[in-house]
């Protein structure tokens, strides 16, 4: 910064044409600019000026810091110009990250219309299997399901969802319906591994009381759209949530199971590192989730 603001002290010297001009400028004493423009020249280790008591001369070495120095402070100033105006209207790189088959389903079609509407907007999704540390791997959003950990983020809700229990009503005619949680116990479950939460243990409620149960079945995975797959298939019973087995429910593919007890919650937020100076293309992608999924999210009414 240092070296900057002499790139400065000296371009509005020259400018000036004289020390006393540009110490009433800047409303210091002249002896105060002679000392300043000394010390730059002892850190340099070169005279910049020839001076008399009327005027200045710029020396050659003086003329080569004066050129490169105002192309510098230019530069600086556009660049300052940029960043700025990104806060006024929306444009730059957008980084954004969610899970492979909500970022599939719904973020994918989402950025579509986004990209049409912002394109001065350069968009790129990266998906995978959890959500990520957006701060060490440079995301300015994240698409998260459910409550958020770090209280460091920001997150903005963009769409309610739930989870529910379901099965095939194949799989319930032959094993039976279950009626209150522990009989999860003895049921063939389907078990999702997706985040970091225990494995194969699920928390029910309703009202006061809360049920925590651990359950076991003969498949498991890492994806949803296979463990739905295995659903619709008759192989027990899978904890989902809403936006991806509403049409199956409608279709009666999958009905639900234990309907009366709640589960964890999985509202869908967006997530962003900090509240304060928040750019223009963040901020507009945010509201223009809330308003598309308010428009295209049928699990929400179903």
């Amino acid at each position: 910064m240092d070296k900057l603001s002499d790139l400065e002290f000296f371009t509005r010297l020259v400018k000036h044409g004289s020390l006393a001009a540009l110490a009433r400028d800047i409303g210091v004493t002249p002896p105060a600019v002679t000392a300043r423009l000394a010390q730059l020249e002892k850190r340099l280790g070169v005279r910049l000026l020839n001076r008399t008591t009327r005027r200045i001369s710029v020396t050659h070495e003086g003329e080569v810091y004066l050129e490169t120095g105002a192309r510098i402070l230019d530069e600086l100033n556009e660049l300052e110009k940029r960043v700025s105006s990104s806060r006024g209207s929306p444009r730059g790189k957008l980084r954004v990250n969610a899970t492979f088959g909500f970022g599939r389903r719904h973020i994918a079609p989402a950025i579509v219309a986004f990209a049409r509407q912002y394109p001065e907007v350069e968009v790129q999704l990266e998906l995978t299997d959890r959500s990520v540390n957006l701060a060490d791997q440079a995301f300015d959003i994240g698409i998260w399901f459910g409550t958020v950990p770090d209280s460091r983020l920001v997150a903005r809700k963009i769409v309610s969802n739930r989870r529910l229990l379901c099965a095939a009503p194949a799989y319930l005619k032959a094993a039976g319906t279950p009626t209150q949680p522990r009989d999860l116990q003895s049921h063939q479950c389907i078990i999702l591994r997706e985040s970091d939460a225990a494995y194969g243990t699920w928390h029910l409620q309703r009202g006061n009381k809360v049920e925590t149960i651990k359950v076991r079945g003969g498949l498991s995975t890492n994806d949803g759209e296979v463990g739905v797959l295995w659903a619709r298939s008759g192989f027990g019973i899978l904890m989902r949530s809403q936006w991806d087995i509403h049409e199956h429910l409608q279709s009666r593919q999958l009905v639900p199971v234990l309907r009366e007890w709640a589960l964890p919650s999985a509202d869908v937020y967006a997530v962003y590192p900090e509240r304060a100076n928040l750019s223009a293309k963040v901020s507009a992608f945010v509201e223009f989730l809330t308003v598309w999924f308010g428009r295209h999210a049928q699990w929400v009414a179903a």
